[in-house]
């Protein structure tokens, strides 16, 4: 994605998106695909993400576009790496602040030896059971829908690896963190399951995907820039 020349959005491209807060994958992927349908007027464009990030979540997305949306399933088995935070002495029903917090906990007792010793006991394969309000499909139906209609949601655990899980600063009630995982992993539940081992409570409150296999995050553009590189002229004269 160095030169516009380079770019070849409908025959098939992969992108490298650092994805904003406050905006899901799916409309993020959107974004760039009204872009391109608009300057183009071509109104047949493939597009798509490999790998879920939460609306609260920022960072690395992978956006592939034409033929190349045949190798998605390629990026998605790929092991990812997140920094972010827990915030400890409380929860909420869906893990993050996307709802708010149901119950508080007395925190002034953990120690910086204690958070540091409950890290390690994630690392290795764990059985995790992903949040209630997660995408995971059951009979054809989404979780979140389940849940928010109150109906009752049973999940199965799923297998994965934590490789590394590093803590980066302290500040309690805040922990920050750096998570190295195999797929499947829901970042959400570590910090629930955080709070539990500690008999205490745990939420997430930030969360940036900064690896995806050996793709960074700082090698990532923005939507404007991608946007941008769509409506560049040199782009539309290669089209045309």
């Amino acid at each position: 994605m160095e030169k516009n020349d380079s770019i070849d959005f409908y025959g098939g491209e992969v992108l490298l998106i650092d994805k904003p807060k406050d905006i899901s994958s799916f409309g993020a992927v959107n974004r760039i695909k009204r872009a391109f349908i608009k300057q183009t007027g071509k109104k047949r464009y493939k597009i798509g993400h490999a790998g879920t990030l939460d609306p609260l979540a920022t960072g690395l997305l992978i956006m592939c576009s034409g033929k190349k949306t045949k190798t998605i399933s390629g990026f998605q088995g790929l092991p990812k790496e997140y920094t972010g935070e827990i915030v400890l002495g409380a929860t909420t029903p869906c893990y993050d602040l996307e709802m708010e917090i149901d119950q508080k906990f007395d925190y002034s007792q953990i120690t910086e030896q204690q958070i540091l010793d409950c890290a390690k006991t994630f690392l290795g394969e764990n059985n995790q059971m992903p949040p209630i309000f997660s995408a995971k499909k059951i009979n054809g139906k989404r979780a979140y829908d389940l849940a928010r209609n109150g109906e009752e949601v049973v999940l199965k655990p799923n297998l994965i690896t934590i490789h590394e899980f590093e803590i980066v600063k302290i500040e309690m009630p805040k922990v920050s963190f750096r998570i190295a995982c195999s797929k499947g992993t829901y970042i959400r539940s570590i910090a629930h399951d955080f709070g539990k081992k500690l008999n205490n409570g745990g939420y997430l409150e930030n969360l940036r995907r900064t690896k995806i296999g050996e793709y960074s995050v700082e090698d990532a553009k923005s939507i404007e820039e991608i946007q941008d590189l769509i409506f560049d002229s040199k782009f539309v004269e290669k089209l045309n």
